[in-house]
């Protein structure tokens, strides 16, 4: 049996939003499969949001080199959390007066120690909270920076100095179609419009801006780097990234990688890390559906949308004929919902062919048969898991690294088709009907090459299977 004192206890510690907590809970999972002590921080509200909606506590109840620990972000419980842009400044200044400073008390005390688990002996935080690399450093233990965004989207925040020195931000005028020379491996087909939202800033010393750009720099001091994607995928960029990043872990589709390796053991289903309740009630009426008849919409955790684009997707929807099960977030809209007139056309329309839920198991959605297209946010986990399920994809992004990775999706990967900055019926419908088409060989080859290479990977002998195992082999050898 392995002696206490040579298991590595690892802490990880994500940004507190739910597709940051989803992805590193999952690095969590594989790195107590393999044997690994490990210590998860959660903000006290996400962490009860987490044992409300989620099997999370009993899920890794069963390995005993595992706990959760929690934090204050400092907001007050009502506080609009999960509402998108605005109430990112509120976490910036939270992250710098309140969970800075608590982090480091927790970590520097012996409060994480154990009769089970050593002290920390190395921090696997999220890759925009650079703080904890200073902690690390004070410990003289291993940081680890994990970005869960797109490896393209990385490279453009690295690609941020250069940017502004070629002009390309601020936007100096309404072409948005206007081409972006500044970041290589991508000026074919970078338009201003592609770059992270971010970028689309009137004044150089916006926050949001001058966040990410600190942060991207400040995570070449970690020890080593993380990224949820893999070799095949975006190696161009990934070569890029090492020119910053000299010892990086490409491991993804991370959700992917640990289905495999939980396989083995028949009592393993797919678990949810969200902070909404599921209604599974959807996969019923999925198995009622024809083979790949039905479009699955999900905007995901943040995006909000108004009532004029509430209605445009909705008669988009209606009016293309097809199948749909559509997600809608509870606190998605900017009014709420008794408040509109529904007119009768959509009612009937979603009475015969749709399906609505305020949460759904969407992994399960994705690889169940009756789907045959996602209406996505781009988001980066939800891009892996269609790019996994062999889905392909109408993308609407709305902020961070949703809008280079619908760029990506479509003129890269050929996996689908980018609405960005747009929201009418007619588009909806006329992209709704493209994507459903059993004509669209071009895109549907693509995309099952697309979802061979990911699988691919996390297989045995695959490129993020071998990284994993020396990541692995990494944290071990620095106990």
């Amino acid at each position: 049996m392995e002696q206490k004192s040579s298991i590595p206890h690892v802490l990880i510690f994500p940004y507190p939003a739910q597709g940051h907590i989803n992805s590193m809970l999952k690095l969590a999972e594989l790195l107590c499969l393999s044997g690994l002590h490990v210590t998860f921080i959660n903000t006290e509200f996400n962490y009860s949001r987490l044992l409300r909606y989620t099997d999370a506590k009993s899920r890794f109840g069963r390995f005993p080199g595992f706990r959760f620990e929690t934090i204050s972000d400092g907001l007050p419980e009502d506080h609009p959390r999960s509402v998108g842009f605005l109430s990112l400044n509120d976490m910036f200044d939270q992250l710098k007066t309140v969970i800075k400073p608590a982090f480091r008390e927790m970590v520097i005390s012996d409060r994480l120690k154990s009769d089970v688990r050593n002290q920390i002996t190395c921090i696997i935080a999220d890759g925009i909270l650079g703080f904890t690399i200073d902690v690390a450093e004070e410990l003289g233990i291993p940081s680890i920076a994990f970005r869960t965004v797109s490896a393209c989207c990385v490279y453009a925040y690295f690609c941020l100095p250069k940017l502004v020195e070629n002009g390309d931000i601020p936007f100096k005028d309404e072409d948005m179609d206007r081409p972006v020379k500044s970041v290589p491996e991508m000026k074919s087909f970078l338009r201003c419009r592609d770059l992270p939202s971010f970028c689309r800033v009137k004044e150089l010393n916006d926050r949001g801006l001058q966040f990410v750009e600190t942060e991207t720099f400040n995570s070449t001091r970690a020890t080593a780097q993380i990224l949820n994607t893999f070799e095949d995928l975006e190696g161009p960029v990934l070569n890029q990234l090492r020119s910053y990043w000299r010892n990086l872990y490409t491991i993804g589709p991370l959700h992917a990688l640990l289905k495999s390796r939980k396989s083995t053991d028949s009592s393993q289903t797919v678990s949810s890390n969200g902070l909404w309740e599921e209604d599974r009630s959807c996969m019923a009426w999925l198995d009622l559906q024809p083979l790949k008849s039905v479009v699955y919409v999900s905007f995901g955790s943040l995006t909000m949308v108004n009532r004029e684009q509430w209605l445009e997707f909705w008669y988009g929807l209606v009016n293309s004929g097809k199948r749909f099960l559509w997600v809608r977030r509870p606190d998605s809209f900017a009014v709420e919902e008794e408040e509109c007139q529904i007119p009768a056309e959509l009612v009937e329309g979603t009475r015969e062919r749709g399906y609505m839920v305020e949460w759904a198991p969407q992994e399960e959605v994705l690889v169940h048969p009756a789907i045959g297209g996602f209406l996505t946010h781009s988001g980066w986990n939800s891009t892996l898991e269609s790019m996994v399920a062999g889905v392909p994809m109408i993308c609407w992004p709305h902020f961070a690294d949703q809008q280079i990775n619908s760029r990506y999706v479509s003129e890269v990967w050929k996996m689908g088709m980018d609405m960005k900055d747009k929201c009418d019926r007619s588009t909806v419908e006329k992209l709704v009907k493209d994507m459903m088409d059993d004509k669209r060989e071009d895109l549907m080859r693509s995309t099952i090459r697309v979802s061979e290479k990911a699988k691919r990977s996390i297989s045995e002998g695959g490129s993020s299977f071998r990284n994993f195992e020396a990541l692995v082999d990494f944290i071990r050898k620095r106990v």
